[in-house]
């Protein structure tokens, strides 16, 4: 198959990459550092894009069997001023509008969009359980993955096939939010963030890949799925877990207030959680290689 992918350098992208050259498919890859990507993958097909214009880009969609769409900001990486708001919302939401774009221009149209969102949309709780089915949020987050979800149902009007993961908290090596969270408990000084209560609907990278790979081929697949491991647990849990598998101390909160002062609005992202559960996901069929925290850690850090 011949697979498009925009947001192939981040976290999941990268990896989707990966798995999908080793089954032997031919993939596009659009990106912002043409020269970094082709670095990265030397038999992937490079094109150069600016995600929130039309361009020569979009044709290089014709003929692809499927694109799959992880391209946005990053959210917890600074500060939420006015303008990195604005910068998170129009990432997604346009730069959605533009891959449909494309689609809709197509001379040869893609089967199936697989199209990235968050769980964000659900909003945040501490005693609510959400799944597919719940309705959005009212904080930022939620409207962003509202706007960025009406962007991408726009394509079914294409007759291609669409498929939205709202996406947990990704766990991998070599980056994420645990990548984040290893240095402090290598040191001895982990513990949770915040007070400890917030859930974490935590998911494997690899599961990720696998879902996005079985939405590709599965025409069964459509509509909204989370991409979310069965078991969520609440940040005290997942971080007496890693201290347990990494053989080190949990005891030590990150208070509030630190990460506050240095995210402001955006430190939501960890200091509230939500409850996700993936029942349309299960319901599909789909087999999680990791349902649970501990193992999921174990095989990340080779313990």
């Amino acid at each position: 198959m011949k697979i498009a992918i925009a947001g192939a350098t981040g976290f999941v992208g990268s990896r989707l990459v990966e798995q999908l050259q080793a089954e032997g498919h031919e993939v596009v890859i659009f990106t912002r550092s043409p020269q970094q990507a082709s670095n990265r993958f030397g038999r992937a097909q490079i094109v150069g894009y600016s995600p929130l214009q039309s361009g020569a880009w979009q044709e290089s969609i014709s003929g692809c069997d499927a694109v799959v769409n992880l391209a946005g900001e990053p959210i917890a990486e600074k500060r939420w001023t006015p303008d990195h708001k604005r910068t998170i919302l129009e990432s997604r939401q346009i730069g959605t509008q533009k891959i449909v774009e494309a689609i809709s221009q197509s001379s040869v149209k893609p089967s199936v969009l697989i199209n990235a969102s968050a769980i964000g949309y659900y909003g945040t709780s501490e005693t609510s359980k959400f799944d597919e089915t719940s309705p959005a949020g009212k904080d930022f987050l939620a409207e962003v993955c509202t706007a960025w979800e009406t962007a991408a149902q726009a394509v079914t009007n294409t007759g291609t096939r669409l498929v939205i993961l709202r996406m947990g908290i990704v766990l991998g090596e070599n980056g994420g939010v645990l990548g984040k969270m290893l240095a402090p408990f290598s040191a001895f000084v982990g513990g949770p963030i915040g007070s400890g209560k917030q859930w974490f609907s935590w998911v494997h990278r690899d599961d990720v890949v696998k879902l996005i790979i079985q939405a590709i081929t599965d025409p069964q697949m459509q509509g909204v799925y989370n991409a979310t491991a069965p078991n969520p647990v609440t940040m005290e849990v997942f971080s007496q877990t890693l201290g347990s598998v990494m053989n080190r101390p949990s005891w030590l909160p990150v208070p509030n207030f630190a990460l506050e002062a240095l995210l402001g609005e955006g430190a939501i992202v960890v200091l509230q959680g939500q409850q996700v559960v993936p029942t349309h996901t299960l319901a599909q069929g789909f087999d999680f290689q990791y349902s649970t925290i501990k193992p999921a850690l174990a095989a990340i850090l080779g313990s």
